[in-house]
């Protein structure tokens, strides 16, 4: 059987949840799977760590261009993996238009998108992740920014298109595209993978979708990477690359409306007016998105300048240094549909705190402390409690050591491999 993946994402540079998750489903596929044959589509040739699927980690530089046809050699344990590089001239919508084209001449048997963009042309057998739902909920929290340039002929062509397609209904913001995709992969797709039950819950809540074609599969981690550390120079090395003194709590994700960071800013500042004596610093890792504005101005609002550190995304190999080196890993999201730092810090022997939200209960347990996220005194005074008392952070390590032993990519690799072949 011939496997198609779209693996636009997990060829991107600076991952985030969604990104990590098909790189490593990748990368695990690779390491199990000797009897089908795989095919990876990009929209950008694939990187070093995609080109050879036998390192655990991290592959040196290859430079090992596609051909012609768009080819690209793949270095797999069992040779069963090649790249395909499908070249578009536009900026958007690569999935539903180059993606499409490949499936209407060159469609696999089975055609897995670890995201929630099924192209519109596809095979039968087409599976698709559909990680959360937030945007149904949170909707004011999306960009509603266009997807695309608003002039030329390009964009009149695109924009006729969408309305066609959705029949009038977007017109071709990233909201609209959410709302639609969704809803065209949730109709058209054979089987929807899950990240969570609460994900099932809210699709089934919002959506009129078969039960039994929905499969839940957990997110895993790099437990070879996230792990307890005993390299202190090492962790004062990487420490030191990012400008970063301790002591400090930190949040890693986007800096975005809808995880929350503007509020966990505002707590922050309720923490350091509460308790003078606490010289910790707040640490925010990860790219600049929707939002990012308000929560430059509420550093500045708060006169946090000297006491809020953004790192921008920091490289894989780094973050659990980062982990090691904090009191506490903060986790303000509003929505989550599972939410990956959890497993990470819990891992790296790092105290949770976080918002009291059905996913984050359903992933972490009683490994976190949990607050309010919509009150900003209950998540100040659950961060002041989790920095000020020892005790509760030796409890809260030992409890995530435990919880992260039930999650790793190799089951979630498994599971989703048996949803492949049951089709």
């Amino acid at each position: 059987m011939i496997i198609g993946i779209d693996a636009s994402r997990a060829n991107k540079e600076h991952k985030s949840g969604t990104e990590w998750y098909a790189y490593y489903l990748i990368k695990e596929l690779a390491k199990l799977d000797d009897k089908n044959e795989y095919i990876l589509y990009t929209d950008q040739p694939l990187h070093a760590g995609l080109l050879d699927l036998t390192q655990e980690n991290f592959s040196p530089a290859i430079t090992n261009l596609p051909n012609k046809q768009g080819w690209q050699k793949i270095t797999s344990p069992h040779n069963n993996f090649k790249g395909k590089v499908l070249r578009w001239p536009f900026r958007f919508l690569w999935t539903q238009g180059r993606l499409s084209l490949e499936m209407l001449w060159q469609r696999p048997d089975v055609l897995f998108v670890p995201a929630h963009a099924l192209p519109l042309i596809h095979p039968k057998k087409s599976i698709v992740t559909i990680h959360d739902i937030g945007f149904k909920e949170t909707e004011k929290l999306y960009s509603q920014d266009l997807i695309m340039p608003q002039n030329g002929l390009d964009y009149r062509l695109l924009r006729l298109l969408i309305k066609i397609i959705s029949r009038g209904d977007y017109i071709g913001s990233q909201l609209d595209y959410l709302h639609w995709s969704t809803q065209y992969a949730l109709d058209k797709a054979k089987r929807i993978i899950t990240i969570s039950n609460f994900s099932k819950d809210e699709i089934a809540k919002y959506y009129n979708v078969d039960n039994s074609k929905i499969k839940v599969v957990y997110n895993g981690y790099n437990d070879k990477l996230y792990k307890q550390l005993d390299q202190p120079e090492v962790t004062q090395n990487v420490l030191n690359k990012y400008g970063l003194t301790q002591p400090y709590i930190f949040y890693v994700g986007r800096l975005e409306k809808k995880k929350n960071t503007d509020k966990l800013i505002e707590a922050f500042a309720l923490v350091k007016q509460h308790h003078p004596e606490i010289k910790h610093k707040l640490v925010l890792v990860g790219d600049a998105s929707f939002g990012f504005d308000e929560i430059k101005y509420q550093i500045n609002e708060f006169n946090l300048s000297d006491d809020v550190m953004i790192t921008g995304w920091v490289a894989e190999e780094d973050m659990p240094h980062i982990f090691k080196g904090a009191t506490a890993f903060i986790f303000p999201s509003n929505y989550e549909g599972f939410g990956i730092p959890l497993l990470q810090a819990m891992a790296c022997g790092t105290p949770i705190v976080a918002s009291n939200i059905p996913s984050i209960q359903e992933v972490a347990g009683s490994a976190a402390l949990l607050f309010d996220q919509t009150k900003v005194h209950d998540m100040a005074e659950k961060i002041e409690r989790v920095i000020l008392n020892q005790d509760l952070r030796n409890q809260l390590i030992q409890a995530g050591l435990i919880r992260a032993k039930n999650f790793n990519w190799q089951i979630c690799a498994l599971e989703t491999l048996k949803v492949i072949n049951e089709l």
